[in-house]
Formats: structure tokens, sequence, C-alpha cells
């Protein structure tokens, strides 16, 4: 069992935005250093006890190559070093994972985990290749290309999906269902002046592209698209004699989020509510079967759960990234934990997909789903590139009422 904290409040996540959206124009770790410092700022944080930075994100940006140096020095803590995280869509959870072993190997006590990415115009990279035809190399759409092939299985992401479907005998009647679930879901999320999301979220500024003048700001998701049975019911599977409708996937989206891991003394001194602990209780990966990636949630969970000395049974709330409605479909048949039961207050298969930051937002509104209900035990999974998952296992305490 490892032993990490998160002191309550002390972590955030921006809206995202849609594909081609607000913060298409923006560079990723430009504008997260700027939101990272004024929540940093606003919650009273002591800079001076940060020792440890990550920085995830999965989509080259303009000055990326120097990563987390660059971001806490723009940040305003220039001697506090750390790697940069790239594991496509296990980004956070990865992230998480790094810093609580540096935290139980006691190389470092409180770590400043930021995560972003920006799926929009994503670069164009050009790999010199003196030897091809004419010299001219390969070219490579990052964003693009690689969803529509992995290079080891040859298939594209939907590909995996409708595999996972069949395995499983999937209908896309299912999936629409699950979708549909997952928008109501979603909509408590947003009642009450989005109540629930404003107990962690921050505006995202926009700027122009060169960062000199803030034009607005984008406070609540963009691109979030509403759905109903019937619209659901009219659409056809996006490869001719498979199941899985645009409705029943995520799209790519823009967005930061972060977040700050450290001692169970200084969490909560640090914490916003010292009533509520947050403990990260385990870790656990999977890889499943070529193209079969939304198959990798469960595997994960269920290894985080070893580690951290729990079955199913003890859990009270689960919280997914569900690129695809199969995915916690089957999660639910392979765990028996039912796919109504998860994902209150929605997931990314509504709110959209940076790859990087992902994952913590979804652990951060597990977190606050969890002191909503007065504590519990709590697992975040999802999948990643190259048929892998990775899941996390987080117990919060709330000792207010006690």
């Amino acid at each position: 069992m490892v032993q990490s904290y998160i002191p309550y409040g002390l972590y955030w996540s921006t809206p995202f935005a849609k594909w081609q959206g607000s913060l298409a124009n923006l560079n990723a770790v430009r504008l997260a250093a700027h939101v990272g410092k004024g929540v940093l700022a606003a919650k009273g944080m002591p800079m001076d006890q940060i020792d440890l930075g990550l920085l995830g994100m999965t989509n080259p940006q303009k000055g990326s190559f120097y990563g987390l140096p660059w971001l806490t020095g723009m940040i305003g803590i220039d001697r506090v070093a750390g790697p940069t995280v790239q594991q496509a869509c296990a980004t956070s959870v990865r992230a998480m994972q790094m810093a609580s072993q540096e935290l139980l190997g006691g190389t470092a006590q409180c770590a400043l985990l930021v995560m972003c990415d920006r799926m929009s115009n994503g670069p164009i990279v050009h790999y010199p290749d003196a030897t091809a035809p004419g010299g001219n190399g390969i070219t490579e759409r990052w964003t693009l290309d690689n969803f529509a092939g992995d290079p080891y299985a040859g298939k594209a992401m939907l590909e995996t999906g409708e595999n996972v479907a069949a395995k499983y005998g999937i209908t896309m009647e299912e999936q629409h269902a699950l979708k549909l679930h997952r928008f109501h879901q979603y909509q408590a999320a947003l009642e009450n002046d989005r109540a629930f999301q404003r107990r962690y979220m921050v505006d995202a500024p926009i700027f122009d592209s060169g960062f000199r003048k803030q034009t607005g700001a984008l406070s609540a998701d963009e691109g979030v698209f509403p759905t109903t049975a019937e619209g659901l019911a009219r659409l056809k599977p996006v490869r001719e004699g498979g199941t899985i409708t645009f409705g029943a996937q995520t799209h790519p989206a823009d967005g930061n989020a972060g977040a700050i891991l450290t001692t169970r003394e200084r969490a909560a001194e640090l914490s916003t509510d010292r009533g509520i602990e947050v403990q990260v209780l385990g870790f656990g990966q999977s890889r499943v079967e070529k193209s079969h990636m939304p198959m990798a949630p469960a595997p994960a969970a269920l290894k985080a759960l070893q580690h951290a000395g729990l079955s199913m049974a003890e859990v009270d709330a689960v919280k997914t990234h569900n690129p695809f409605a199969v995915n916690d479909i089957a999660f639910a048949r392979d765990t028996g934990f039912a796919w109504e039961k998860m994902n209150h207050y929605g997931s990314s298969i509504v709110w959209g997909h940076p790859q990087g930051p992902t994952g913590l937002r979804g652990v951060i509104e597990l977190i606050e789903e969890l002191v909503l209900r007065g504590g519990g035990v709590g697992v975040f999974t999802g999948c990643a590139a190259g048929d892998t998952g990775l899941a996390t296992v987080i117990r919060v305490t709330d000792r207010r009422s006690a």
C-alpha cells in the first residue's frame, strides 16, 4: 500500500474545450502554467514547500522540449525539477504513481502535478530520411495519424472499440443507453449553477496566441453535445457493419488540470478542510490482447484494488475514462460493478478527452463525489493507447461529523 495524500481542495481543472474551440490556438504548457500559478496563489499554497514537479502532456507544443523545468519556471518555482510524463490517456495516473513512489522513497515531500494538452492544432512532424526516394522522409500528423492506426497492432482506435463490442456481444442500443445515462449524470454536475463543478473547476483564460492580451475566459465545458434517445437512434455506425456511432464515443478536447500530492502530515496542514483526508491507496496497470483497448480498465482496477488490499465489494464509487461506451459495459461485466452506478456527475465520454489531464479531472471528480457521500473508497480507471489500462484507488475519510 502506498502512503501519499492529496490535500483536500488543492487541485483544479479548467473546463474542457471542444476540438478547434476556444483554446485551440494557445500553447498548452504556457496556459497550464498561467492557470496553475493563479490557483496556487489563490489557495495560499506555500510555494517553498514544493520540492518535486511532474508535467504530463502527450502532444508536443513549441518549447515543450524543456518540459517540467519550463513549467515550474513560469509558475515561479525555478529551483523545482522533475520529469515530463507521456503515456497517452494514462498520463495523469502514471504521474500520480511516480509522485507517490518519490514520497514513499523519501526523495520528495511535496509534489506538484500539472497535466495539460491541446488536441487541437496538433503538430505535423517531419522525420528526415536521406535514403527515402528523393530524400523526402516521413511526415506524421501527430494527433490524426496516431488515432488512425496503432503502429504495433495496425488498427485504428475505433477498431479496438468494435473488437470489444463483438467480443462481449454489445449492441449499438446498449451503447446508446449508456451514453444517454452518462449525459443525464453530467446534468447533475450542472445543477444549481454548476455547484458540483464549482467545487474544483477554475476558468481557463483566453489570450491571443502570443499570450500578450487576455481576450476572455472559458468558464464551462465547451463542446458537450445535447443527447437524446431520439437523436442517438438516428445515428448510423461510423464503420459499415459496426456498432459504434459518433454518439457512443467521446470527442478530442483541450484543457489542463493540477494537484498537490504530499505526506499525511503536510496534507492535513494544506487542506482547505482539515476534517477531510484523501489518501492514495494503490495503483494497477494492465495490457490486454492486441486491438482490445476498452477491455483494459477492468484488470487495471482489480490489480489496483489488490495492491491496496481491497476487493470490488468494498468500492463505493467508480470513475472511468471511457472513450467508448463499450468501456463501461465491459468493465461492469468483468467486475460485477453495475455501469449505472459508475460515473456520477459525468465522465470523459461526455466532457471530452484532452488525454493528459483527462484522468486527473476524473480523480478530482471522484474525490468530490466521495466527499458528498460522506467518505468511502473510490476507483479511477481508464484505457490508454497500446491496449493498456492504468488505475488508482483512493480513500476519502470525512471526520467532520465524527
